[in-house]
């Protein structure tokens, strides 16, 4: 394979830039942008920017490619940008628009491309002719994602002016203010082709030479992985801006994106070529389970389950021919043997390691102090290649929340809050490392922690992560059977040292934090339960995810169940509780519990492990605009789980609204701790 490439003849794309083709301004103005699709083009005013209408902020890659259409993993992608872009109300954008409105950029506001770490989005960009994607900031996996395809991103509205005069443009534009290996990554077009251009000696990559000094607990683990100029793994220190190639531990990836990775790698570096160490290298069948059970007649129509088969069915041929462990469907009954986050948690991640996954929750293993960070299609076939991941060490931002919880308040609700504030809300901490301490984190399970961190995701940073300490020993000895003594040496060292610095330091008291939700439309919608004006009557609750189908979840919906069953409640007529495991390992604990003879006398819909609802891929979802859902997952972002209006809210607010009807807080008549809290 090595050969191969080393023979390869690789060059930079020009110096200069020509863009040819129209500007495609995503405002929040549906008619503005059918007018546009329907031939107009739009007058801009860069030099008065209060002039212009108000372009549409925080637009997830839900929308730029709803869920179902990440099944295509070639060239159709490129009729499918912006169909889940919703003005209002209003989705004006149809299928192959774009493509023949001959639209060469496209500008929108703040935090485009927040959400997964699909990089079918930009792919659907690329194939629909948007060379340029310009916005006031832009989420780092979709922002990455772009570099490693080739196309190119801005912050700079003046360039509209002079994509429209014809102007040539400096690509060194484009590079400004990027780090050494992006500037390359930019100017060879792409990350396959510089990648190939490392190898053969042609890139510069710059040294980390940043001399011992007090470090976070991130920068640690990042200085114990990058790779030396020696090409051995480790340097003595790391500081924000150092750039690289760290060495992964891990690298993972499941069905939505595997296919199109092993297309890429089979067309890029060869067919019978092998991928390098197979053994660290984790493939997973978790989206797409119950897909049949949910997905419209009309998409069946359109093929898309048809697709979604095949996107199964290549990523078991590549396992097999890779060698690769597949943790895949389940043979006696329907569903799968876990989420990836789940089991890489429970079975895989260790203390001090650095994983890598297809998935922005990727960061969820955090919880037991290890840097994990999501990654896009190509840099997942091209980590099969190197065994690293290029990195710009991350700012931390320490998120410090003191004092006793309420018993009714949980991980999710401290979570919800963080994204409530403005902070997160005006992109400040895009691409961050969001370190969780305090009494109140200490207190937390590993499980609870996991949540936290998981949800570094939609804070739009770069991931989220404990110090480990007695509970993550705890952990890996009870969960993992591993020795303890093996468990503590584990975790020596891995703390922020006393003089580390960091770009912000967030301080809450958690007494002050009661049962949060967060309003339809986007996770930073959040208030607490307490200041909701009328009641909120809802149709489906829904417990699961990797978020929320842990075991200590399980625990919270069991006490909420348990306790309305002691009151002679059960979960409201009006309403379907679905509780969804997120692993075989949860479900066979709460087997262990009784936990499921509980939820099925409370009249919960119990559903084996896979992400589902959450990706409008399972029982859960909603299927009219007017249905109210209230959900433990993790995003609430437009037509993500459905038409309808979606609330988010912790597994105890969750299983308390199902039995009530409407969102309430969990508040028993006796105090009562939380079961494993």
């Amino acid at each position: 394979m090595i050969n191969s490439l080393l023979e390869r003849k690789i060059g930079k794309r020009p110096d200069k830039v020509r863009l040819q083709g129209r500007i495609l301004f995503l405002t929040e103005d549906p008619e503005l942008i059918k007018r546009q699709l329907a031939g107009e083009d739009l007058a801009w005013d860069t030099k008065n920017p209060a002039n212009n209408p108000k372009l549409r902020d925080d637009i997830s890659t839900d929308e730029i490619t709803p869920a179902h259409y990440c099944f295509y993993f070639d060239e159709t992608l490129g009729e499918i940008p912006y169909l889940g872009l919703k003005c209002g109300s209003v989705t004006p954008i149809g299928r192959g628009d774009v493509k023949r409105g001959g639209f060469v950029c496209a500008v929108s506001g703040k935090r485009r491309g927040k959400g997964s770490s699909r990089e079918q989005s930009p792919y659907a960009e690329m194939c629909a002719g948007i060379r340029l994607v310009i916005a006031e900031n832009i989420e780092r996996i979709y922002k990455q994602n772009c570099q490693n395809l080739g196309v190119l991103t801005s912050t700079d509205f003046s360039l509209i002016d002079r994509i429209r005069s014809g102007e040539e443009i400096a690509l060194a534009e484009f590079t400004a203010g990027e780090d050494e290996i992006t500037r390359q990554v930019i100017e060879y077009g792409g990350l396959f082709p510089f990648n190939v251009a490392r190898m053969q000696g042609k890139v510069f990559l710059p040294p980390v030479k940043t001399g011992k000094h007090p470090m976070t607990l991130a920068e640690k683990i990042f200085a114990r992985h990058m790779i030396n100029e020696k090409g051995e793994v480790g340097v003595a220190s790391v500081k924000p801006g150092d750039t690289g190639f760290a060495r992964a531990d891990l690298r993972f990836s499941h069905e939505y994106v595997t296919p199109m990775a092993a297309i890429f790698f089979e067309r890029y570096v060869g067919k019978d070529a092998k991928v390098n160490d197979a053994p660290s290298i984790l493939f997973f069948r978790d989206h797409l389970t119950f897909l049949d059970e949910v997905i419209s007649e009309e998409k069946k129509k359109l093929g898309l389950l048809d697709l979604a088969t095949q996107l199964k069915l290549k990523q078991q041929d590549f396992a097999t021919k890779q060698g690769i462990k597949l943790h895949g469907e389940l043979k006696d009954r329907k569903g799968s043997e876990g989420i990836c986050h789940a089991i890489v948690l429970e079975s895989y991640a260790l203390p001090g390691q650095l994983n890598i996954g297809s998935d922005s929750h990727t960061p969820h293993v955090g919880a037991i102090g290890c840097v994990a960070f999501g990654i896009g299609t190509t840099d997942v076939f091209n980590s099969w290649i190197t065994k690293d991941v290029r990195v710009k060490v991350p700012e931390s931002v320490r998120i410090v929340i003191r004092g006793k919880k309420h018993a009714n308040a949980t991980a999710k609700d401290f979570i919800l809050k963080i994204l409530s504030l403005d902070y997160v809300r005006s992109g400040k901490a895009l691409a961050k490392v969001m370190e969780y301490a305090g009494e109140a984190i200490e207190e937390l399970s590993v499980d609870e922690r996991a949540t936290m961190t998981n949800m570094a995701a939609e804070i739009g940073g770069f991931t989220g992560i404990v110090a480990p300490d007695k509970k993550a020993v705890d952990f890996l000895v009870e969960r993992r059977g591993m020795d303890r003594k093996k468990a503590e040496a584990m975790i020596e060292g891995l703390y922020s040292d006393a003089d580390a610095q960091y770009a912000h330091v967030i301080e809450l008291d958690a007494a002050e934090i009661t049962p949060m939700v967060a309003t339809p439309g986007d996770p930073g919608n959040g208030k607490y339960v307490r200041e909701l004006n009328t009641p909120v009557p809802v149709e489906i609750a829904y417990g699961g995810t990797c978020t929320a189908g842990k075991n200590e979840d399980m625990d919270m919906y069991a006490l909420v169940l348990a306790y309305a069953l002691k009151q002679g409640k059960r979960v409201a007529d009006s309403v379907k509780f679905y509780i969804q495991f997120g692993s075989q390992e949860t479900r066979e604990y709460c087997l262990r519990k009784g936990y499921i003879d509980v939820f099925q006398k409370a009249g919960a819909i119990v559903i084996e492990p896979s992400c589902g609802a959450c990706i409008n891929a399972g029982p859960g979802v909603s299927t009219r605009p007017d249905q109210v859902v209230i959900s433990a997952q993790n995003r609430n972002f437009p037509g993500r789980s459905g038409p309808g209006q979606m609330y988010l809210a912790s597994p105890l607010t969750v299983a308390a609204s199902a039995v009530a009807g409407y969102i309430v807080e969990y508040e028993p008549s006796e105090k009562r701790e939380l079961v494993g809290a």
